[in-house]
Protein backbone atom coordinates (compact mmCIF):
# COMPACT_ATOMS: atom_id res chain seq x y z
CA UNK A 1 0.00 0.00 0.00
CA UNK A 2 2.84 2.73 0.90
CA UNK A 3 4.77 1.21 -2.27
CA UNK A 4 1.54 2.64 -4.64
CA UNK A 5 0.81 5.64 -2.37
CA UNK A 6 4.64 6.90 -3.55
CA UNK A 7 4.45 5.85 -7.01
CA UNK A 8 0.99 7.75 -6.94
CA UNK A 9 2.03 11.02 -5.24
CA UNK A 10 5.09 10.84 -7.82
CA UNK A 11 2.88 10.46 -10.39
CA UNK A 12 1.06 13.79 -9.62
CA UNK A 13 4.36 15.57 -9.23
CA UNK A 14 5.98 14.82 -12.49
CA UNK A 15 2.71 15.84 -14.02
CA UNK A 16 2.47 18.94 -11.97
CA UNK A 17 5.45 20.29 -12.91
CA UNK A 18 5.59 19.08 -16.55
CA UNK A 19 2.24 20.75 -16.98
CA UNK A 20 3.13 23.89 -15.45
CA UNK A 21 4.28 27.00 -17.13
CA UNK A 22 8.04 27.98 -16.16
CA UNK A 23 8.97 30.27 -12.71
CA UNK A 24 8.52 34.08 -13.78
CA UNK A 25 10.25 36.43 -11.43
CA UNK A 26 10.53 39.28 -13.76
CA UNK A 27 8.30 42.16 -14.63
CA UNK A 28 6.34 41.48 -17.88
CA UNK A 29 4.50 45.23 -18.10
CA UNK A 30 8.39 46.74 -17.39
CA UNK A 31 9.54 43.70 -20.22
CA UNK A 32 6.89 44.58 -22.30
CA UNK A 33 8.26 48.28 -22.35
CA UNK A 34 12.06 46.94 -23.00
CA UNK A 35 10.59 44.24 -25.64
CA UNK A 36 9.44 47.23 -27.71
CA UNK A 37 12.27 49.68 -27.36
CA UNK A 38 15.23 46.81 -28.20
CA UNK A 39 14.32 43.69 -30.01
CA UNK A 40 10.56 44.41 -31.26
CA UNK A 41 12.31 45.43 -34.98
CA UNK A 42 13.29 41.56 -35.01
CA UNK A 43 10.67 40.01 -32.97
CA UNK A 44 7.32 41.87 -33.29
CA UNK A 45 4.21 40.08 -32.52
CA UNK A 46 6.92 36.89 -31.32
CA UNK A 47 7.91 36.21 -35.02
CA UNK A 48 12.13 36.32 -36.07
CA UNK A 49 12.54 38.57 -39.15
CA UNK A 50 15.93 36.65 -39.59
CA UNK A 51 14.97 33.36 -39.13
CA UNK A 52 11.51 32.58 -39.29
CA UNK A 53 11.45 28.80 -38.05
CA UNK A 54 13.01 30.43 -34.48
CA UNK A 55 10.51 32.33 -33.50
CA UNK A 56 9.21 33.45 -30.00
CA UNK A 57 6.24 31.35 -30.40
CA UNK A 58 5.59 28.63 -27.28
CA UNK A 59 5.69 25.81 -29.86
CA UNK A 60 9.64 27.33 -30.94
CA UNK A 61 10.80 28.38 -27.68
CA UNK A 62 9.73 24.63 -26.63
CA UNK A 63 11.67 23.17 -29.84
CA UNK A 64 14.43 25.02 -29.18
CA UNK A 65 14.79 24.27 -25.74
CA UNK A 66 14.41 28.02 -25.22
CA UNK A 67 10.97 27.71 -23.01
CA UNK A 68 12.71 29.21 -19.48
CA UNK A 69 13.60 32.58 -18.35
CA UNK A 70 16.99 31.36 -18.03
CA UNK A 71 17.26 30.30 -21.56
CA UNK A 72 15.92 33.53 -22.91
CA UNK A 73 18.13 35.75 -20.05
CA UNK A 74 21.06 33.52 -21.13
CA UNK A 75 20.41 34.57 -25.42
CA UNK A 76 19.46 37.72 -24.73
CA UNK A 77 22.51 38.95 -22.44
CA UNK A 78 25.24 36.89 -24.63
CA UNK A 79 23.65 36.92 -27.93
CA UNK A 80 24.00 33.94 -30.80
CA UNK A 81 24.34 33.77 -34.29
CA UNK A 82 22.65 36.63 -36.29
CA UNK A 83 21.34 38.10 -32.17
CA UNK A 84 23.07 40.69 -30.77
CA UNK A 85 24.14 40.21 -27.28
CA UNK A 86 22.47 42.76 -24.93
CA UNK A 87 24.18 42.49 -21.59
CA UNK A 88 26.33 45.65 -21.86
CA UNK A 89 23.51 47.71 -23.17
CA UNK A 90 20.66 46.09 -20.66
CA UNK A 91 20.79 45.74 -16.70
CA UNK A 92 20.33 42.31 -15.72
CA UNK A 93 16.98 43.18 -14.26
CA UNK A 94 15.56 44.82 -17.50
CA UNK A 95 16.78 41.26 -19.26
CA UNK A 96 14.77 39.53 -16.43
CA UNK A 97 11.63 41.45 -17.32
CA UNK A 98 11.61 40.85 -21.07
CA UNK A 99 12.16 37.32 -20.14
CA UNK A 100 9.05 37.15 -18.25
CA UNK A 101 7.14 39.27 -20.98
CA UNK A 102 8.43 36.34 -23.77
CA UNK A 103 7.10 33.88 -21.45
CA UNK A 104 4.11 35.37 -20.63
CA UNK A 105 3.20 36.30 -24.28
CA UNK A 106 4.15 33.08 -26.04
CA UNK A 107 2.02 31.53 -23.24
CA UNK A 108 -1.46 34.05 -24.57
CA UNK A 109 -0.14 33.18 -28.34
CA UNK A 110 1.19 36.49 -28.60
CA UNK A 111 -1.90 38.22 -29.06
Amino acid sequence: MKKLITVMLLGIAIFTFAFSSPALAGDAVSGAKVFSANCASCHAGGKNLVNAAKSLKKADLEKYSMYSAEAIISQVTKGKGAMPAFGKRLKADKIEDVATYVISQADKGWK
